[in-house]
Formats: C-alpha cells, structure tokens, sequence
C-alpha cells in the first residue's frame, strides 16, 4: 500500500460519495483540491481532499476509507500523511466539519488532535435537499474542528 497523489481518473467517486452523498457539492470543491489516496495495487481504499482556504490554512473537504478496509488504521495513516504534507507546505492549520451525527467521526479526527471550533447550526438541512441520518439522529448540524500545524 502507498499513499499518493491521485489524477482525477483515478478518484475513487464511490468513495468521495460515502462521505459525501451530493456529486454536485464534490464536484463544486474536487477540481480546486488536492486529492490524496491509500492504494492497494491498482486501487484506491482510501481517499482525502484537502483545499486550501485561508492563508496557510487547509480544509479536509472529504475523507472516507472503503468499508472492507475500514477499523485498520488506514484513514489514521492516510491523514497523518495529509497532515505531514500540510505541514512540508508550511501550512499552519487544518480544519475538517463533519456531521453532529458521525460520532465514529468525531472521535477519529479528536484522536487525531482535532479540537472541537464551532458548530453551523442548520448546515444540513440548508445545503442538502434530503435529510441524512447518521447512527439513528437526524444530521442537522455541522461540527468543525481544527488542528494547529
């Protein structure tokens, strides 16, 4: 397995939409990113998109690790790389929001290092036409977090 930079023949769309049900909003974000995935062989298990929105600051745009790979640690390596070349970049900070539903989410990127920043009350709800639910709860809100590089 390696972690490398992917061309957009290569994005793994099935993967991009785990994490994020609208093409459209991906397709808004993908083309001004930097999509980085874990390969096995010829073939993408894991995948993060990282754009650039402040000076010296990165969003993970979208994160997802296919679900036969997943509880290995391959998402926890494939963002330590992302982290690591933010960092080489001289990026200074990383935010990431994820769904206040997602609680496998919010854990992961907390032990990753991530401090809760605010939370977008309605986010869902205003940016999606059809209700998402997570683990039972209704996915209203979006939880940013952010890591100091």
């Amino acid at each position: 397995m390696q972690v490398k930079d992917l061309s957009p023949a290569e994005w793994p769309w099935p993967l991009l939409l785990d994490a994020d049900p609208s093409r459209e909003l991906i397709d808004a974000y993908i083309h001004q990113s930097t999509v980085m995935g874990l390969v096995d062989g010829d073939t993408a298990i894991a995948v993060v998109v990282l754009m650039e929105r402040e000076p010296q600051g990165v969003e993970v745009m979208n994160m997802a690790v296919a679900p036969s790979y997943q509880g290995k640690k391959l998402g926890k390596l494939l963002l330590a790389a992302a982290i690591e070349r933010s960092r080489q970049r001289g990026i200074r900070r990383m935010l990431v929001g994820t769904g206040n539903a997602g609680i496998g989410q919010l854990a992961f990127y907390q032990k990753m290092g991530f401090r809760l920043e605010a939370i977008d009350r309605d986010y869902f709800i205003r940016t999606y036409p059809e209700p998402i639910f997570e683990n039972g709860i209704w996915c209203r809100d979006r939880v940013l977090l952010s890591l100091d590089l």
